[in-house]
């Protein structure tokens, strides 16, 4: 709870008491100026723990018209803050407020941000739930042969539309971008539903949902995605947008039937957020130059490596941004479309109706594109046509699943490309992963244990002076890492965001010879990538913690590394 600062200690508070008289209280602290001067207590943060009785005790839509919120309660006396302590209207709404609930009211001047802040509070989840059980205790029965039973008073579609249930999916929807949750998972448990929020690769409990609401609300978010809500027995996907502070957020929604109901999840896909610089996601040093030099080429082939959610479509999108102009033509095939931008001929594929990355592939080729964008190589179909767009004067930048990006040039040989093609084609393969970033509100430096700077020093023995100059690391005086103490920016946790780290290897000469002569021989490729001096992702990773960008703790658990790192540290 934050209270006036000790620059505001001779200001005084305005009370207004049960019998509707307005009077000054006294001082704070020490007295100061006469109180005949209306001068009234500052409010100068946005309090932190404010209790649902307390915000509750003026009624949402009065707060909102009169610019009042009550933040704090001790005893009788409640403490409001205003945004004009001299609105007569507003006054006598709170005399109104003290007469009824029989208290004492004390004013605080607050800014409209800080106020802003309290009035969210009404939003919070848990008051939405309240609010939606109260309505619903009287409507809603409950679930029969797999379907609502509503009573019979009012439609679903009604019911469904209501105040309540909107309102709900709103405030949780809210919550979650503010919150900068990439996903939210709505799942039924044995009594009721949890509401879990992916937040930096990370899930988390928002909100546990009675088992009476959770399919009202699951319903409603169908109806917004233009899903079949009858349909239980099977799995179906859809989108929807919504407008959020003056942006538009696309939501992709899947549902997937479980023993105990229906889970649904939404992937958030705020535009804003999710396009991002190539610098801005963590592409540095010689990796980032051999980037800048591989999407300048008039034709060839770039892919992007790594497990699923290890932000590979995000780091193709911000090539493509880059490469976004009037002059040229830029096709994606994708599954599903993530971020809808202008500019882009972005085409969905439709596998239930024949319409595969293959056969876009041979229709987009007809297309007269310069840049071709394939969401993922699945089939040595796929694979063989995007070779041969990548040799026909087509840029072609798409995704594989290999663990490292040495590891796709044989994967691509499994499925039937011919040596001699693939060396042709091939600019540089990048394999990456994401870590979270520590935050910077609550950043200060970490002792590093003897045990991990041996091993810490072992890996860098591999990294380049000339590299180790590129990242700006100086490692002259010692290593030094970070970690975040904890604070409201983060939560708690110490880290905020996610930084990707890379391992980006070019084919030069020596590259395209071993895929020829050697057939992609894996070892003779690392030791290639060793000799050129492309980092690992281990060591770019080592780097980036060095920069303070992220922790030790967090490259082990990314590259899985020697485990014996984190225990050491703890």
């Amino acid at each position: 709870m934050s209270f006036p600062s000790k620059s505001d200690k001779n200001k005084s508070a305005k009370k207004i008491d049960p019998a509707g008289k307005t009077s000054f209280s006294a001082p704070l602290s020490a007295p100061g100026k006469d109180e005949k001067e209306n001068s009234v207590a500052r409010l100068t943060e946005i309090p932190k723990d404010i209790s649902t009785g307390v915000i509750n005790l003026i009624p949402e839509e009065v707060a909102k018209k009169y610019n009042i919120a009550a933040f704090s309660k001790v005893g009788k006396v409640v403490k409001v803050a205003m945004l004009d302590p001299s609105d007569i209207n507003a006054l006598n709404a709170l005399r109104f407020v003290a007469e009824k609930e029989r208290i004492e009211i004390e004013v605080y001047l607050a800014e409209a941000r800080i106020l802003e802040g309290i009035l969210g509070k009404y939003s919070e989840p848990t008051e939405a739930v309240n609010q939606a059980v109260k309505s619903f205790n009287s409507n809603i029965v409950t679930e029969k042969d797999e379907t609502l039973d509503f009573a019979k008073s009012k439609s679903r579609g009604e019911m469904l539309k209501e105040a309540p249930v909107a309102k709900l999916v709103e405030v949780i929807i809210g919550h979650a971008i503010d919150g900068k949750a990439s996903d939210i998972h709505i799942e039924p448990m044995d009594h009721d539903y949890r509401v879990r929020f992916r937040v930096d690769g990370i899930l988390h409990v928002s909100l546990i949902i009675p088992k009476e609401i959770g399919p009202a609300i699951i319903s409603r978010i169908k109806i917004l995605s233009n899903l079949k809500i009858d349909e239980k027995r099977k799995p179906q996907d859809g989108r929807f947008r919504i407008t959020n502070d003056g942006r538009e957020v696309d939501f992709r929604v899947s549902t997937l039937p479980v023993i105990t109901g229906e889970k649904v999840v939404m992937r958030i896909l705020d535009k804003e957020q999710g396009l991002a610089s190539i610098e801005a996601l963590g592409l540095l040093g010689t990796a980032l130059e051999n980037m800048e030099k591989a999407i300048q080429e008039t034709y060839g082939m770039i892919l992007f490596t790594g497990p699923t959610g290890s932000g590979k479509s995000t780091s193709l999108y911000a090539l493509l941004k880059i490469l976004n102009n009037d002059e040229r033509n830029i096709i994606t095939l994708e599954d599903p479309i993530e971020y809808d931008i202008e500019g882009l001929n972005q085409s969905q594929i439709k596998p239930e109706i024949g319409y595969t990355f293959a056969s876009g592939l041979r229709t987009i080729l007809r297309q007269d594109p310069n840049v071709i964008m394939v969401g993922e190589i699945r089939d040595s179909e796929t694979a063989e046509l995007a070779i041969h767009a990548a040799l026909t004067g087509h840029l072609m930048f798409s995704t594989l699943h290999t663990n490292t990006a040495v590891g796709a040039v044989p994967r691509l040989m499994d499925m039937g490309i011919e040596p001699f093609l693939l060396s042709s084609s091939l600019r540089i393969v990048v394999a990456q992963r994401l870590v979270r970033r520590v935050c910077d509100a609550c950043r200060v430096e970490k002792p590093v244990p003897e045990s991990i700077a041996v091993l810490v020093k072992k890996e860098l023995e591999k990294v380049s002076p000339k590299e180790l100059e590129r990242y700006k690391v100086d490692i002259s005086g010692g290593l030094k890492f970070y970690h975040g103490k904890g604070c409201d920016v983060c939560n708690g946790t110490g880290l905020k965001g996610r930084v990707a780290i890379y391992e980006a290897v070019p084919a030069n000469e020596n590259v395209r010879n071993i895929i020829t002569e050697k057939r992609g021989n894996e070892d003779l490729l690392n030791k290639e990538r060793e000799a050129m001096g492309a980092l690992t992702i281990r060591q770019d990773g080592i780097l980036k913690a060095l920069l303070g960008l992220t922790t030790i703790e967090e490259i082990e658990r990314v590259t899985e590394g020697d485990i014996t790192l984190l225990e050491e540290n703890d």
